[in-house]
């Protein structure tokens, strides 16, 4: 499978991260000496699902590498629009492509496992979207002070993931229908009228389950989906505010301490001294006086 990095987000003098960005894409924000973005590609490098990957919203000039066949696109504006020119690039590299894995490039702490999770995971059935849910107590207790905005389902209460799978046909001529997602994802009255007041009112008074959320809205939508409980919150670990941008600062520099000294314990482990040759004595030639004959 082909992934589709989305990076154009340029925080506005609004946005709680624009004191930190100042202008400037959130992608490349510093996070433990890397753009946050370098922490993603690194996961997709290191992924054995994942064969190209493509960024939408930064240039070659960004610096950002990967192992993996890399493609940019400019920034097309919208988050849609990045979207949906991903996609068109993955389906020029791969005509036969059938799903794609949408990356947001804020989520810097995954690592390749999560991401074959994710895919794997997905490709079990054959559905248009796949959506990602972490729970509650998963994500507070791998990162307690996030703070994340959570939905009250029936029996659990969940936030969303940043690494979904989605049909790539579907993106490119579902137009209408990715903007009213898109659009209503921080307007309750939106995603009212996008799911249903009577699904609304059940989801108030935590009587709708995932799957029954999930049909009620692919349904509408005239889709087929899945929702996925992930056990990793670092797949809906994505920054947003400043208190989150450090938490995850914090979280990364630990790791790499980590990992430093892991490698220091490793090349100071001395293999065993060779033991030296001995010197051999050196055996001094006798002279041998001939013997007196006695007359």
């Amino acid at each position: 499978m082909d992934a589709i990095v989305t990076a154009g987000g340029i925080p506005l003098p609004e946005d709680p991260l624009y004191p930190c960005t100042q202008g400037h894409a959130k992608a490349m924000l510093d996070l433990a000496g890397k753009p946050m973005i370098q922490w993603m590609l690194d996961a997709l490098s290191e992924s054995t699902t994942i064969e190209n990957v493509v960024i939408t919203g930064l240039t070659k000039k960004s610096g950002v590498t990967c192992k993996k066949p890399l493609y940019f696109i400019p920034n097309q504006g919208k988050m849609l629009d990045n979207i949906r020119a991903g996609v068109k690039k993955v389906m020029e590299i791969n005509e036969q492509t059938e799903h794609v894995l949408i990356v947001s490039s804020d989520i810097p702490t995954i690592n390749g496992e999560m991401v074959d999770w994710v895919v794997n995971s997905a490709m079990q059935t054959d559905e248009d979207v796949y959506y990602n849910v972490i729970q509650r107590e998963v994500m507070e207790k791998r990162f307690p002070g996030s703070k994340r905005t959570y939905t009250h389902l029936e029996g659990m209460d969940v936030c969303g993931g940043d690494m979904n799978v989605a049909r790539a046909s579907l993106v490119i001529e579902e137009t209408e229908m990715w903007e009213k997602i898109i659009n209503s994802r921080k307007s309750p009255l939106k995603q009212a009228s996008l799911i249903g007041f009577d699904t609304l009112f059940l989801l108030l008074i935590r009587k709708l389950s995932l799957e029954k959320a999930v049909e009620k809205v692919t349904r509408r939508l005239k889709i087929s989906g899945r929702g996925i409980v992930c056990p990793y919150a670092e797949v809906g670990m994505d920054i947003d505010k400043p208190h989150q941008l450090e938490l995850v600062r914090a979280d990364l520099a630990k790791a790499k301490r980590r990992k430093n000294k892991t490698a220091t314990k490793l090349t100071s482990v001395k293999e065993p001294a060779a033991k030296k040759p001995q010197k051999k004595t050196a055996t001094k030639a006798v002279e041998m006086k001939p013997k007196k004959t006695v007359k």
